[in-house]
């Protein structure tokens, strides 16, 4: 099957999304979660906005800002060849490290945004990696909810449309099946 990706126009929104090759771990150790922001945020540039994300030991999520036409490809293909490099150095490892090409899913409307953003900071509660969201630090949602500050994530995108941080906390909280439902068919299916 020929590879196909969407491609991003300036303006508008993206899921991104990725994991490790044969569902294994991209991420070894604490280190690595903070050097795969650094790199990434390094491929970004000026062009592409992070606005939400989290970081699982064998999978990782991405919400971004596209501020150009067809800058995402160029940084998540040289974000990806480096950090691979990066981890196979530090770990003795040969091979790919991720499953393939990150997946990239146009983020059609505000609604989506909103709940795609409360889906990503769930997931590693929802995967029982911790029993309270906040003791997740690989995630924006930290930031989100002003308990770390990371000036380079542009968290206005979605908190601006709360009436406070408490509101936004009590949003991802909230939690129905139905939802998740609805949302891993709109996110995942292509």
């Amino acid at each position: 099957m020929p590879y196909r990706i969407i491609p991003s126009f300036s303006d508008n929104f993206f899921h991104i999304y990725n994991r490790g090759n044969n569902k294994e771990q991209i991420f070894f150790d604490d280190r690595n979660y903070d050097f795969f922001l650094s790199r990434l945020l390094d491929s970004f540039e000026t062009k592409i906005s992070l606005v939400a994300y989290c970081l699982m030991p064998n999978h990782y999520h991405l919400i971004v800002y596209i501020k150009e036409t067809l800058a995402l490809e160029k940084a998540m293909q040289r974000f990806s060849v480096s950090y691979t490099k990066a981890i196979n150095k530090s770990y003795n490892r040969v091979g790919h490290l991720f499953q393939g090409r990150y997946q990239s899913k146009l983020i059609p409307n505000n609604e989506y945004l909103l709940h795609l953003s409360r889906y990503i900071h769930r997931n590693p509660f929802v995967a029982n990696l911790v029993n309270n969201i906040e003791d997740w630090k690989y995630s924006s949602y930290l930031d989100y909810i002003n308990k770390r500050s990371n000036s380079s994530l542009e968290k206005h995108f979605i908190l601006d449309q709360f009436k406070s941080i408490e509101s936004y906390k009590s949003f991802v909280n909230e939690y129905n099946v139905e939802e998740t439902y609805y949302l891993k068919n709109l996110i995942f299916v292509e």
